[in-house]
């Protein structure tokens, strides 16, 4: 990416017209679906004798349903055929189904309007699996992250102008058929030039043969799901986002309305602020994340969602406050928490969710990634079905109120975060590494580059901390087994991390055979996998800041796997609340954002390698900078 920043992608013939195509798509969906919920909710007794509420809901329900239907199906086509074709294609589809929506505007038909909602949502399942699928082919790694928040960005912002454009196009008093109809049909046929200029993106499956049968395609989706535990969490991970983000989402018309007592303009309002916030959130991912899929942020997410989505309830008026305008509610002190709730709900809901889609990506097996996608919104689909039941039936039968249900989806959000965090520790893990480097320190890495992408290589560091484990494994992009002295290993909290990350602990012959033989074992299995190890090889942290001798069991286990070693320099650690410059009673308080470094010279030859030779590479990287 150019300058290194996500932006750079927006120059590049390869992501630009696909990041036009889709962003038009949800804004057209938008523009229908909003002026349609604003037609149910400020005229619905005029069209329907339905609750309000309950149309709204059963509108999400209908828009969702193809999702879970033809998923499986068209999950296939994404992978056999070549996806440029298909996108152009999916495009000439929409003005088709904008065409019926005009008419379904004229005759101020909600069944045929309600139609048009089914198809609409039956055109985003076919591209669904294409838009994620896409990506990886058109992206390289490092590019993952920031191409998915671009993406995510592009399709709320569109959502966002959707969101603000349906009701104004739904209130014009020339009427429906003239604005809004026209309005859908430019931004269709709009999408479809765009698409016209889309790269070729070749078949990963074109001697797939298509499976016509949905219930047995779409348990098969379901088992490709499954192959990849780590896929399978964060599948599940995005469905429950989508159970809770839609029950949010959905209900803001009716909330602008019947809790606060305004119109379609303050709708609108409540909708851009949420659509700000996620925007905002998938942009900060990149920066973040420092261009790396980390899950991390997620925990992160999850916490916020939950914290502000119980503020929300706390927030909302018991009684409306008739006829308030979008301005009136926004200039008043009283509503800043309300503003402050969606705009940070949709802040850390971006956290949360793009890392998921990046890993799900970057994890999934490239012959059939578009069909893990599809299994994904199959169950996406069955999570906002769900969300949408749940609502009809608390917002109906149960005679609750909306803040009601905000309340119980964010209490429901932290016993789901909670469970996903005890199942999969690996996300908590991330999270308090991530919190390590992002607020304790500021990191500066050299010599990433020289990190291969894959096979076996042992990466060599001094000892000056006891958190330099977490430090490398959480600037490394790649996952890192390190070897550390076992009593570090057991220290409390820090135990929960280094076991979840795999650490092997390693104690000298003298102390415990026992472990210095299981610590041989299993450094020979990292390799042997084509991992990452690190190691230590002062094998103790340093008292005086200095580089001790390193020692040289680094060379009994090169001679026995010969694999190139990274030497890699902490610089700036000393004199840390980590290190063992002071005593422990006397150690300073540490300062937030702390100046560090880590330089990662260039691999040498298994050959070469030697304890006296890794240990001059490690001081001259280092230099004086202790």
């Amino acid at each position: 990416m150019s300058g290194g920043s996500q932006f750079g992608l927006f120059r590049q013939r390869r992501f630009m017209p696909f990041f036009m195509t889709q962003a038009l798509g949800a804004f057209n969906d938008n523009i229908f679906k909003n002026a349609l919920a604003a037609l149910l909710v400020f005229q619905g007794s005029q069209m329907a004798s339905m609750n309000t509420d309950q149309l709204v809901n059963l509108s999400a329900m209908v828009f969702i349903l193809p999702f879970f239907l033809f998923s499986a199906l068209f999950g296939q086509f994404a992978d056999k055929y070549e996806k440029s074709l298909q996108i152009r294609r999916i495009k000439l589809f929409e003005v088709v189904i904008m065409l019926v929506a005009t008419l379904g505007f004229w005759l101020n038909s909600v069944a045929l309007l309600i139609f048009v909602l089914f198809l609409l949502g039956l055109q985003s399942t076919i591209f669904g699996p294409i838009k994620y699928g896409i990506l990886p082919q058109i992206l390289s790694k490092e590019e993952l992250v920031g191409g998915n928040a671009l993406i995510e960005m592009g399709t709320f912002v569109a959502i966002l102008a959707g969101t603000i454009a349906g009701p104004q196009l739904a209130g014009i008093d020339v009427g429906w058929p003239y604005w809004a109809s026209a309005a859908c049909l430019a931004v269709a046929a709009t999408g479809y030039l765009y698409s016209l200029r889309i790269p070729r993106a070749d078949p990963v499956a074109p001697d797939l043969k298509i499976n016509w049968n949905i219930v047995s395609e779409t348990v098969r989706n379901l088992r490709f799901i499954n192959e990849n535990q780590t896929v399978l969490n964060s599948v599940l991970g995005i469905s429950w986002f989508w159970f809770f983000g839609a029950t949010f989402l959905v209900q803001i018309p009716s909330y602008s309305q019947n809790v606060l007592g305004g119109d379609k303009n303050l709708m609108s309002a409540l909708l851009a602020l949420f659509i700000i916030g996620i925007s905002t959130g998938s942009l900060l991912c990149e920066k973040l994340s420092g261009r790396q899929v980390e899950i991390g942020l997620v925990p992160f997410g999850a916490i916020g969602l939950t914290l502000f989505g119980l503020d929300l309830y706390f927030a909302s008026p018991e009684v409306p406050t008739a006829g308030i305008t979008a301005f009136e509610f926004i200039s008043s002190g009283n509503n800043w928490r309300i503003i402050i709730d969606l705009l940070l709900i949709g802040t850390f809901g971006g956290f949360y969710i793009v890392p998921l889609y990046a890993l799900v990506q970057a994890r999934s097996a490239p012959d059939h990634r578009s069909r893990v996608i599809a299994g994904l919104n199959i169950l996406n689909a069955l999570f906002m079905v769900a969300a949408a039941i749940l609502a009809m039936l608390i917002l109906g039968p149960a005679g609750l109120s909306i803040p009601d249900l905000f309340l119980i989806s964010a209490i429901l959000n932290a016993i789901v975060a909670v469970y996903i965090f005890t199942l999969v520790p690996e996300f908590l893990m991330r999270f308090l590494v991530w919190m390590l480097i992002h607020t304790i320190y500021r990191v500066r890495v050299t010599g990433m580059d020289n990190i291969p992408e894959e096979g076996p290589v042992i990466v060599a560091s001094n000892h000056v901390s006891f958190v330099d484990p977490l430090i490398l494994g959480g600037m490394i992009r790649r996952p890192v087994n390190f070897v550390m002295y076992y009593r570090i290993y057991r220290i409390p909290v820090l135990n929960f991390i280094f076991r979840t990350g795999k650490a092997i602990p390693i104690a000298g012959r003298s102390e415990d055979p026992e472990i210095l033989e299981e610590a041989y074992r299993r450094m020979h299995g990292v390799l042997q996998a084509g991992d990452v190890l690190g190691i230590f090889p002062e094998g103790r942290i340093t008292s005086d800041g200095e580089i001790q001798p390193f020692k040289s069991g680094i060379e009994k286990v090169i001679s026995e796997q010969p694999v190139p070693v990274l030497p890699v320099a902490l610089c700036n650690l000393w004199g840390s609340l980590f290190s063992r410059r002071d005593p422990l009673h006397k150690r300073r308080p540490y300062k937030l954002w702390s100046r560090i470094e880590l330089r990662i010279g260039a691999a040498i030859p298994a050959a070469e390698v030697s304890a006296q030779r890794l240990q001059q590479e490690v001081e001259r990287l280092r230099g004086d900078d202790r």
